[in-house]
């Protein structure tokens, strides 16, 4: 298949979460600069073209749960996907119905800026692609009323040349990714503290409709400890 190589880099707590309380615990600083370094630093690991995000994780992050300004009178959009331009660092959301609300075709991340880049099926309205459009994201169409993920690897690699893509959540879309198949290593930043939230995401997670709890094994590639007691563990996913 032709599709980037695919890693799964998380910051978690103790107790596997990748959001919550425990992330304002002082034990959790070190761990989180790490992560950030890791992926995103001058001398990161890994040299990726782009990071790819659910919906929820991106609303969370980045657009706080904006509704989209849509004109539901927009002339009709060309059909199939807009490529507004390339860029060396993107930002890949799923968001299969269109729902996020994007001000701005760039968002910035600490201190590394990307390109907003939409992963869309048919259920997305022509004014929400419209929207985009007129905002100069970038948008990939793959599936109609569900994603298709080998169809958008294929046009992440091919339209836009990401040959090295980070997943960075949100805990149902990590395991929906491993469960495909989709998934060749998993990078985790373990911090030292943990808040015992049962409400939570850990970082993976099954959804009823997208992926199953039938067990993946997973093969040790190192294991690091960190300052401040973080540990970086890195595992290729077993086929």
């Amino acid at each position: 298949m032709n599709r980037p190589y695919i890693f799964c880099h998380m910051l978690t707590s103790l107790d596997g979460k990748i959001m919550g309380n425990y992330m304002e615990a002082p034990e959790c600083g070190p761990a989180g600069d790490a992560f950030y370094r890791i992926a995103f630093g001058k001398d990161r690991t890994y040299r990726h073209q782009g990071w790819l995000s659910g919906r929820v994780t991106t609303d969370d992050n980045f657009t706080f749960y904006r509704k989209p300004d849509l004109d539901e009178n927009a002339p009709a959009v060309p059909e199939g996907d807009f490529v507004a331009r390339k860029t060396d660092m993107y930002y890949v959301s799923i968001d299969p119905s269109g729902r996020l609300g994007w001000e701005s075709d760039t968002l910035t991340y600490e201190d590394t800026a990307a390109h907003v880049l939409e992963v869309l099926t048919g259920k997305a309205s022509n004014a929400y692609k419209a929207l985009l459009r007129r905002l100069g994201i970038s948008y990939i169409v793959a599936g109609e009323d569900s994603l298709d993920y080998s169809l958008a690897l294929e046009k992440l690699k091919t339209l836009f040349g990401i040959e090295t893509l980070m997943l960075g959540g949100g805990g149902v879309l990590n395991w929906s990714f491993i469960q495909q198949g989709m998934c060749d290593e998993v990078s985790v930043v373990m911090a030292p503290c943990a808040d015992g939230s049962t409400t939570t995401q850990t970082l993976f997670q099954t959804k009823e409709g997208l992926s199953t709890d039938d067990p993946v094994g997973f093969t040790l590639k190192s294991a690091d400890v960190l300052d401040g007691s973080a540990v970086w563990l890195r595992y290729t996913v077993n086929r």
